[in-house]
């Protein structure tokens, strides 16, 4: 598997000869260069996730690329005429002999007066998750975690609790755009899970990474 950062939870997903996208947002801009994409996975409909123009624009650059979501980002997608299919909690998809599984149905709360939308975490190849803007647990063995490690409905105690509780071989820091201009902000993470054995990378952004 071969994973490549372009930015906040912005992904490029690389196995069994499939290349995936995630979450086209406005916290990154490189998504609007990329080709070659297969599928689109998107978690949810705020904007650092799904931001339209930028969708459009991979679309254009990717006209065989099928998006798949979940029913909240769906009736958005609706009414900009864009095709999508759905992948929810429970739900499975394999495509092109790669397993694709839902997990998760609600975005972690952020506010008690603040709306709580439909997330829905992806488990890929049987060895990435990515949760999305959750901290769900997928009940399963995972290899490689990608990590939420800050946003507004999240502490980076719980982050880090998070990942004890997953035990992932290694993780990676995503919904992290917010931080792009405040120096070294991730040393907390790799000072508490790398001596429980859990590996704990920071990706340069465009730079692709093997697992």
């Amino acid at each position: 598997m071969i994973i490549t950062k372009l930015g906040h939870c912005c992904l490029i997903i690389e196995e069994q000869g499939l290349r995936i996208l995630t979450d086209p947002g406005e916290y990154s801009t490189l998504q609007k260069e990329v080709k070659d994409i297969d599928l689109i996975l998107i978690t949810h409909e705020h904007a650092d996730h799904l931001h339209v123009d930028s969708l459009k624009t991979v679309l254009d650059n990717n006209p065989d690329a099928k998006i798949i979501t979940n029913h909240g980002v769906g009736k958005i997608l609706n009414e900009k005429g864009i095709p999508h299919e759905f992948l929810e909690r429970g739900q499975e998809k394999v495509i092109n002999g790669l397993k694709l599984e839902g997990h998760g149905d609600r975005h972690a709360d952020i506010y008690e007066t603040v709306p709580v939308v439909q997330n829905t975490g992806y488990f890929i190849g049987g060895r990435l998750f990515y949760p999305g803007d959750a901290l769900y647990n997928p009940q399963k063995s995972v290899e490689i975690l990608a990590l939420p490690v800050a946003g507004p409905w999240l502490k980076i105690s719980d982050s880090i609790n998070y990942a004890k509780i997953i035990q992932p071989k290694i993780c990676f820091p995503v919904h992290d755009g917010m931080l792009k201009f405040l120096g070294p902000v991730h040393f907390l993470p790799d000072k508490f899970l790398t001596p429980l054995g859990i590996k704990f990378i920071v990706p340069e952004e465009n730079r692709t990474i093997s697992f």
